[in-house]
Parts: C-alpha cells; structure tokens; sequence
C-alpha cells in the first residue's frame, strides 16, 4: 500500500490552489471542470483541494489553526524567507521561526482556510 494524497477541503478550491501557489512555492496540477476538487504537485504525495459541498455527506468540521488535528508541513533552506513569502501571500503567523533543540528550524503559518501549516529546515 502507498500513501497518495491528503485532501483538504475548503470553501474555495481554486482559492486555496492559488494560495499554495504563491506562499509555499507549489506548481498547480490540475483543476476539476467546475471547480469542486484540484490538485498541487508536490512530489510523490498530492496535496490535493475539493470544496466544503463535498464534504456535506461526511459532516465536516471548520477547521482551526490553534486547536488543530493535523498540520502541513513544508520544508525548506531558508525558513524566515518562505515564512514571509507566506505572509504576503495571506498566510498567518502563528509562530515565528525557532531553533529548535535537535537543530532544526521550525515556525507555523494558517493558510486561508485555517489549517495549521510548518515551515522547517531539513534535520541534519
């Protein structure tokens, strides 16, 4: 078995690709006819959007940056760089970046939708 996606779902899927796009760096994949589900190319595993309208069945939950179930993480050489490239875009801080005692630097950022999203350095 393989993992191969993770799924968020949001009020605006074209909005959300939109935003990965420009905060995070990823490259758009693909957008479904209408709009309802899209997809970022992120490597191996997709990171991938479908609207809040598919999500009536299931009885989705909004989402919240400070009492999160999961969290996104990004990594990256340059974590204050991309932090603030995240901020521009629309993201917001909810911690700023801090070495952390294994030698990795890790901050977090919410995205548009309010999912709680790490922005690390590699751990060397």
């Amino acid at each position: 078995m393989k993992f191969r996606y993770t799924i968020l779902y949001v009020k605006n899927v074209k909005a959300s690709l939109d935003f990965y796009c420009a905060a995070f760096g990823c490259t758009q994949k693909m957008l479904h006819g209408e709009g309802g589900y899209g997809e970022l190319d992120t490597g191996d595993t997709i990171l991938a959007f479908a609207s809040l309208d598919a999500m009536k069945e299931k009885n989705a939950l909004a989402v919240n940056a400070k009492t999160p179930s999961f969290e996104i993480a990004f990594e990256t050489n340059d974590v204050g760089a991309d932090v603030n490239r995240a901020i521009e875009a629309g993201a917001k801080l909810i911690q700023e970046p801090k070495q952390m005692p294994w030698g990795q630097t890790v901050a977090y950022v919410s995205d548009v939708d309010g999912f709680l999203v790490e922005i690390c350095s590699p751990i060397g």
